[in-house]
């Protein structure tokens, strides 16, 4: 199990070739470079070290200069120097390198995504490894109308990222055998499922894993201007929650209408391997039975967790305003997650038997963290990174003087948020790690977007945009070779640019018509992102 875009896969170091590589065209060459671009860059671990490394050398030249920008803070503001300016502290000397050794670990247990997302994942787990997940996909899409189908694999894919890979393993295969049983070009059906679960990555209905790993990262950052500030993990539902029938709408359309138009009909002798060999399991009446036990227990479990939010002096409301902005429940929403999976994964796999006793628990949480080693040895040089990058003050200075020129040029309204989407699709096209590229990011442009006036669960709204949409047309995002390997089996010789054209539509029409729905949610209705959450930052 993965929880960001599959960090635990490892990246293809040799993409298969076919002829579409060797044809020229502005296109083509496009993504060649890319691609030589993607492959130049170390593992998004060595990019981390290396990072720390930077902070510490640069930090102990700007010291050395005495390099200072004036604090933009009110006097008497948390953290603000008597003398009103913002100076680079130098790791390069003796209280550097003992401020380092003694944080060290405290850097990477204190890492706030660190622990939420581990969390998250024990309930996850269990859900997955029970069979309730899988089996709750292959309902939904199997049972789903011919009409219907490919707006169903889409939304499909959009649910299926909180439970990480499952829909790159299961969904995508299945929506291909799907389209092709129908008479339909299987790899529309690919394209289709693909578009849902890594275009439509940051949607969803529910909050999962991704939602607490951005928002630690993103609070982190914050506190760089203001260290009070916090942000929940439910910071963007409200968005992230309508902008899952958005691309549900938007995907469907682009395959109908567009993607399968140009594909054409399927010539089946394409194809690489026996097609007739492939069948699809559906739903045995014993998983729709635990699936119904399921259902219902996680509507026993809504209604008894609505009895402690809803009514007025509910306990988890907040204690001091009775409201629930800042309640112990929205900054317990890890604990909810983690029991909304867990005891209906519990239930299912009772019903069904894959969980049988309290070992096959203990073995279904072990297993979701056996597959975190690579994402928790990233979390600790990510840690560092930002640590780093805070006690020097270099992410503060850089936020002020990016603010300045902001200022400076004009670009303080909303079209700031245009540039800043397309600079985070651009940046994913060669870091497809979601967290890798927010750490990186989130440190320099959540304090410069504050100091221009806009909320940090805004600007983390924008990024999520931009590091969705080209995740469908980068190599270097790391289920693109399972993805690859996959379309291969319908189509000798694929290539990478015919994945890429195919998929560039969507990546397209995402972007166009998901950057137009944030515009006017945000600056036409003026509504919250999430719950509580402000659109404007007032320093």
């Amino acid at each position: 199990m993965s929880t960001d875009k599959g960090e635990s896969l490892p990246l293809p170091n040799d993409p298969p070739t076919s002829p579409e590589k060797q044809q020229s065209g502005w296109f083509v060459n496009f993504l060649n470079v890319v691609e030589r671009l993607g492959n130049l860059l170390p593992h998004p671990i060595t990019l981390f070290a290396l990072f720390c490394a930077a902070v510490v050398v640069i930090s102990g030249i700007a010291g050395y200069f005495e390099l200072t920008v004036i604090d933009p803070r009110p006097e008497g503001s948390s953290g603000r120097s008597a003398d009103g300016l913002i100076h680079v502290v130098s790791l390069m000397n003796a209280e550097g390198l003992r401020m380092i050794v003694s944080n060290l670990v405290t850097n990477f247990t204190g890492f706030t995504p660190l622990g939420t997302v581990l969390v998250a994942l024990l309930g996850v787990g269990i859900a997955e490894r029970s069979g309730l997940l899988s089996a709750a996909m292959r309902l939904l899409v199997m049972g789903a109308s011919k009409r219907l189908v490919t707006l169903t694999i889409v939304f499909a894919g959009i649910v299926s990222n909180t439970a990480a890979e499952l829909g790159y393993v299961v969904l995508i295969p299945m929506a291909a055998m799907i389209f092709h049983s129908l008479g339909r070009h299987p790899l529309a059906g690919l394209a289709a499922a693909f578009a849902g679960v890594s275009g439509g990555y940051s949607a969803n209905l529910l909050l999962g894993t991704v939602d607490p790993l951005l928002s630690g990262i993103t609070e982190t950052a914050a506190q760089m201007i203001d260290p009070d500030y916090l942000v929940g993990p439910e910071a963007n539902w409200y968005f992230m929650f309508v902008s899952t029938f958005l691309i549900t709408i938007l995907g469907a359309l682009v395959t109908e209408k567009i993607v399968e138009p140009k594909l054409g009909k399927y010539d089946p002798s394409e194809a690489a391997t026996d097609l007739s060999q492939q069948k699809m399991d559906g739903v045995t009446k014993l998983e729709k039975k635990a699936l119904k036990v399921a259902g219902l227990t996680v509507l026993a479990m809504s209604l008894l967790l609505a009895l402690t939010v809803v009514p007025e002096g509910a306990p988890l409301r907040n204690p001091d305003t009775g409201l629930v902005a800042g309640s112990p429940f929205l900054k317990g929403i890890v604990a909810f997650i983690f029991v909304c999976f867990a005891i209906p994964g519990l239930v299912y796999g009772r019903v069904v038997g894959s969980m049988k006793r309290d070992v096959d628990v203990i073995n279904a949480m072990s297993h979701s963290m056996s597959s975190m080693g690579m994402y928790i040895v990233l979390v600790f040089f990510a840690s560092q990174f930002v640590a780093f990058f805070k006690w020097t003050n270099l992410g503060a200075v850089l936020a002020v003087s990016g603010a300045d020129a902001l200022t400076t040029i004009g670009l303080t309204g909303p079209l700031v948020f245009l540039l800043f989407i397309m600079m985070c699709g651009f940046i994913n096209l060669m870091l497809g790690s979601a967290s890798a590229q927010w750490a990186v990011t989130a440190p320099i442009f959540v304090p410069m977007l504050m100091l221009v006036g806009y909320a940090p669960e805004t600007i983390q709204a924008a990024y999520r945009i931009g590091d969705s949409v080209t995740n469908l047309i980068t190599p270097m995002m790391s289920y693109f070779g399972l993805i690859l390997a996959v379309a291969s089996q319908y189509k000798k010789n694929l290539g990478i640019g015919t994945l890429v054209a195919t998929m560039l539509p969507y990546s397209m029409v995402f972007f166009v018509g998901w950057t137009c729905f944030f515009f006017i949610w945000v600056f036409v209705f003026g509504l919250p992102v999430g719950p509580g959450a402000e659109t404007y930052y007032t320093p």
